[in-house]
Formats: structure tokens, C-alpha cells, sequence
């Protein structure tokens, strides 16, 4: 008999654990905070090395959300289970992220449409040229409908997915141009860690992703949130991706 590929090294659950649509925010504690606040009869499924993931329900709708961790290989890890072990068709990233143009402000609302990197993930896939990480269409439209219906202007763009959280410039901003406006000047609405590997997991095992973020502070004016700022933000982002997922499963 085969071996059943769960409980795996990092989640120890099974696929009945899992609704079909999991939120990730990168924090652990997050998930935690968002079950415990949002969701109805919220139940954890795993707690391997303190990544809380819980199942419960938003509006009479089943839905999981667990942490990611930070950076792409931590969310390479957890999507490549989620999707290919468990049975998960949607992953909606929950995150933050630093704006990259000056009309991004701090409390914004992304959501990436695609997922530019400097990061060699994809090249573990050995593709004969560049991939370009997308959102599925899907659920983005569902988020920009579901904010239009909470009042949360959505801003639809491209995001940096970087692998460097601490970076050495080579100049700072206004000598020249640095990676910071680079990126900028490529319509590049803002910069976070974790996206194009979570749509390339997606892509691969034919599944379906998202990341939304809130713009918690702005690398070009420098601009940030307060703790109190951001927690209001953070719940004006998360009502609006459980929002999008209940509007999910009840279109699937």
C-alpha cells in the first residue's frame, strides 16, 4: 500500500483539516489572532514548530487560515504541502508591505496582480526562459468586487518579491536611481517577500493564489504606520480576504 505523502515534516493534519480556501499572513501569531477574532467555532489543526493553523467558518463559510513564515522559501514549504498534500485549491497571502511610489500611501491595499522577483525560486522548476508569477484572475476580481462592497479601495498592481529584508544600496535614494526606484519606475507598487513564490507553487500544481497586502510603511517617503494605525488597517485587509473567500466557495 502507498504510503499517504501527510502528515508531512511541517503540518501534522490531513486533508479533512483543511477548508479549500487558506489565508496566509506571514506572522503565526496573525493566524492565531485572526481565528480567534474572526472566525466562528475556530478549531487548530497544526502547531508544528509554533505555525498555527486553525479551520472555522466566516459567514456560514469553512475557512482555514495558517502562518506562512517569512520569505519565500518558508511559504514555498508550507504552499507546495497545502496544495499538493492536502488538498487546497485557494491560498490567499495576508500580508504587509512597503510602498514603492509616493502615490502608494502607508494603509493602502494591494492587491498583485503579478509578482516581480530578483529571487532564483523559479529556477528550481528548470524552465527554457522567464516565468512570470501571476495571480489567479479569479480571486483577484472576487478581492476588488468584495471591496467594493466593504468600501476598501483595492489598488490592482505588481508587486517586488525580494529575498533580502536588510539591503546594502549602492547610493542612497535621490543620488541616483536605486533598486528601490528601479522598481518603481516600472510601475512596481510595492515591495514584500513572499508572493512570487507562492504563485509559482500555485501555477505548478495547477491550483489557484492571491496576495493581498496593507502598505504598512513607504521606502520612497518613509512614512509609517503606527501600532495602532496598523492594527485598524490590518482588520480593514482582513475582513476584506475573508470576504473574497467566502465569495470563493460559495462561486465553487
Amino acid at each position: 500500500m502507498k504510503k499517504k505523502p501527510y502528515p508531512t515534516p511541517h503540518i501534522n493534519a490531513a486533508p479533512e483539516d483543511f477548508a479549500k480556501t487558506v489565508l496566509m499572513p506571514g506572522d503565526p501569531l496573525r493566524a492565531k489572532f485572526i481565528a480567534e477574532n474572526y472566525l466562528t467555532d475556530a478549531k487548530l489543526v497544526n502547531n508544528v514548530r509554533g505555525v498555527h493553523g486553525y479551520t472555522g467558518t466566516y459567514e456560514g463559510v469553512r475557512v482555514s487560515v495558517m502562518g506562512s513564515g517569512m520569505g519565500m522559501p518558508s511559504i514555498g514549504i508550507y504552499s507546495y504541502e497545502l496544495f499538493n498534500f492536502f488538498g487546497v485549491e485557494n491560498i490567499v497571502r495576508v500580508g504587509s508591505a512597503g510602498g514603492l511610489r509616493e502615490d502608494v500611501k502607508v494603509d493602502s491595499v494591494v492587491a498583485a496582480i503579478g509578482a516581480c522577483t530578483e529571487s532564483s525560486f523559479v529556477s528550481n522548476f528548470n524552465l527554457p526562459g522567464t516565468f512570470a508569477p501571476t495571480a489567479d484572475f479569479g480571486l483577484l476580481s472576487s478581492c476588488v468586487e468584495a471591496g467594493k462592497e466593504l468600501g476598501i479601495d483595492v489598488k490592482v498592481g505588481t508587486v517586488l518579491s525580494s529575498d533580502v529584508f536588510y539591503k546594502d544600496e549602492d547610493y542612497e535614494i535621490g543620488s541616483g536611481l536605486s533598486n528601490v526606484e528601479r522598481w518603481a519606475k516600472m510601475g512596481v507598487l510595492a515591495e514584500e517577500m513572499e508572493a512570487a513564490a507562492l504563485y509559482i507553487n500555485a501555477a505548478r500544481a495547477g491550483k489557484k493564489a492571491l496576495c493581498v497586502c496593507t502598505v504598512s510603511d513607504n521606502l520612497i517617503t518613509g512614512e509609517s504606520l503606527s501600532s495602532k494605525e496598523r492594527e485598524t488597517s490590518f482588520d480593514d485587509m482582513i475582513r476584506l480576504v475573508l470576504k473574497t473567500a467566502v465569495s470563493i466557495e460559495k462561486r465553487e
